[in-house]
């Protein structure tokens, strides 16, 4: 476990590790012609302090809170370490975000200065600019801001900016992140710095094995999630304090992605399902375009048979895959699993999941072709993990144990509560939703879970999220809508069934699985229009229905459902910037087929 630290705060471990081995690989950066460079730790902290200067240099002083709108790239990362070495907080905000969430967040934690990373991003603060009073500064990335602030810090002794870094304790503030928030404002997350080193010390120290690929390598990820997300902001601290060499994407498309990841090639990836998913689908797709679907399904089979097999034998219920399961297994490795590993880059064979439920046999799959994927669970409100699964004992399907000095107890009314030092120090200028949730340190987290007898944790659905039939039935559609986008050519899903006799769905379709889908029975593609019609499509979408419907009771099970013809994005309002639902939105967008579906 991972000692609260006495001292410092998230900037020194930069300082001290220049110091201690200035040319070591730090980080990897593309530049202007897509060729990764490497930066080392020496000249990290250089452009660090640079930075830093600059900072102090426009005015931002100790306390100070610097808003950060951008994609994830290098220059978050500087930003994030050069205002935590001047002892200023970081704000996160969604690059999608609109002007009326980002004066929202900017006046409530009363900004002083703001870094974007583009023209769109400074129109959208600049059309809110006259009800920001505190606002005093603009850095455009896309337009020479980091150049521009280091000019205007060139004069400014290093002994200045180590006094400020001096000055910080585990208890200031490092940042405060608004929750995406599926219903209502966004608050503002009041996270220490003490919470997060906690939290990424925690997950080196426990996982850090597991980082490489094999042992004595360089331990590399690509940093993909958004950084305006609590789950990035872990994986880019933990990664500079754990050593690891750290690459950042800023897309999560899976077509921007998978390039990435083949010439960064990364020993480790922490991601969300959708990732696993894509990787898992691309290559059930080109096995069936090269007419060998059969052996591909065998191959799954197989992988899930053997890693089901080494999970019982984790937990001392069995004795490990046969000698006829390993000869399939080492036969499928060479002509299918490999194939899935080289789609990562090739040196993956550990992954982290977390953000959202991850189907068991997804994970059993990815386990059994070489790449064991451990899921955890936790909020911003618990400066990301609160529990994972340990490496040597992974029960696939749910979210592991709390992590190291972490505690998990499920109240009376199923509710998941957490206690540990990285529960957040409450929402700024919020006492009553504070107390709402916080009590003596005890986190509750509005989502509901059960533990089983080892301590695993299983997420089963959202307090505000369940629904009452007007039968009275009660029904978390979490696990429903999870199970139903386990078909490859569903994309997205949603429960309604609120007051209404019976439970149905409406679901949007993955548009590359289904051209891919009728190419393969030779059809031509189908507009959005002539896809809500299609038999066959509502036929598959149909067997992914009562696939679903076998977990669950008669009274719990979707009836009904309805294809829709455009996915839920979060540009139309109905996804969260971290892709969950907005179920209200979806349901007043959709009212009209929401209605039809009992009619």
């Amino acid at each position: 476990m991972a000692a609260a630290p006495q001292v410092g705060g998230l900037a020194d471990v930069v300082f001290d590790y220049a110091e201690d081995d200035p040319h070591r690989v730090a980080l990897g950066r593309k530049d202007a012609g897509g060729q990764w460079r490497d930066v080392t730790s020496g000249e990290f902290r250089d452009a660090v302090l640079a930075l830093a200067k600059g900072l102090i240099a426009h005015g931002v002083r100790f306390g100070d809170r610097v808003a950060l709108m951008s994609r994830t790239r290098y220059e978050w990362t500087l930003f994030d370490f050069a205002l935590w070495t001047v002892g200023a907080q970081s704000v996160p905000v969604y690059p999608t975000s609109s002007a009326e969430q980002v004066l929202w967040m900017l006046h409530d934690a009363e900004v002083v200065a703001v870094m974007v990373e583009h023209e769109d991003h400074a129109m959208t603060v600049g059309s809110v600019i006259d009800r920001l009073p505190h606002l005093k500064r603009l850095w455009q990335l896309d337009a020479g801001a980091v150049d521009e602030l280091v000019a205007a810090g060139a004069g400014i002794d290093d002994a200045v900016v180590q006094r400020h870094r001096r000055a910080v304790t585990p208890d200031s503030v490092a940042t405060v992140i608004y929750t995406s928030g599926t219903t209502g404002r966004p608050k503002g997350c009041v996270i220490t710095h003490a919470s997060f080193m906690f939290e990424s010390d925690t997950m080196v120290a426990r996982w850090e094995p597991v980082f490489h690929s094999k042992p004595g390598d360089e331990a590399a990820t690509l940093l993909f999630l958004p950084l305006a997300h609590v789950f990035g902001r872990m994986v880019e601290i933990a990664a500079i304090r754990g050593r690891v060499k750290l690459g950042h994407q800023p897309e999560l498309s899976a077509n921007a992605l998978m390039p990435d990841l083949v010439t960064f090639r990364p020993t480790f990836i922490l991601a969300v399902p959708y990732i696993f998913e894509k990787v898992f689908n691309g290559a059930r797709r080109r096995a069936e375009a090269e007419g060998r679907s059969g052996p591909f399904d065998k191959a799954v089979d197989i992988a899930v048979k053997y890693a089901e097999a080494l999970e019982l034998k984790a937990f001392g219920d069995g004795p490990g895959p046969s000698a006829a399961l390993r000869m399939q297994h080492q036969f499928f490795d060479k002509v299918v699993y490999k194939k899935v590993r080289d789609a990562m880059g090739g040196r993956v064979r550990h992954a982290m999941s977390g953000g959202s439920g991850m189907d068991r046999r997804l994970g059993l799959f990815f386990a059994g072709a070489g790449v064991s994927v451990f899921e955890g669970y936790g909020l911003t409100e618990s400066t990301a993990a609160a529990t994972a699964n340990p490496p040597e004992r992974t029960r696939y399907g749910t979210v592991g144990q709390p992590i190291p000095g972490a505690s998990v107890h499920i109240a009376d009314d199923g509710e998941v509560w957490v206690h540990g030092p990285n529960v957040f120090s409450g929402y700024l200028g919020n006492p009553e939703a504070t107390r709402a949730v916080l009590q003596d340190g005890w986190l509750a987290t509005g989502d509901l879970g059960a533990l089983d007898e080892d301590g695993y944790l299983t997420i089963t659905g959202r307090k505000k999220e369940i629904l009452v039939t007007s039968g009275g039935k009660s029904v978390s559609p979490a696990g429903l809508e999870e199970r139903v986008r386990a078909h490859p050519l569903v994309a997205q899903c949603i429960v309604v069934g609120n007051d209404r006799p019976y439970i149905a769905a409406l679901v949007t379709v993955d548009q590359e699985s289904v051209d891919h889908w009728l190419s393969m029975q030779g059809r031509t593609p189908l507009g959005p229009a002539d896809l809500v019609r299609d038999p066959d499509l509502e036929m598959e979408v149909r067997r992914a229905v009562v696939a679903a419907n076998t977990a669950v009771s008669q009274a719990e099970s979707i009836r009904t459902f309805r294809i829709l013809a455009h996915p839920f994005t979060e540009e139309l309002g109905l996804l969260t910037p971290s892709l969950k639902l907005k179920r209200k939105a979806i349901e007043t967008a959709y009212a009209v087929e929401v209605d039809a579906l009992y009619h």
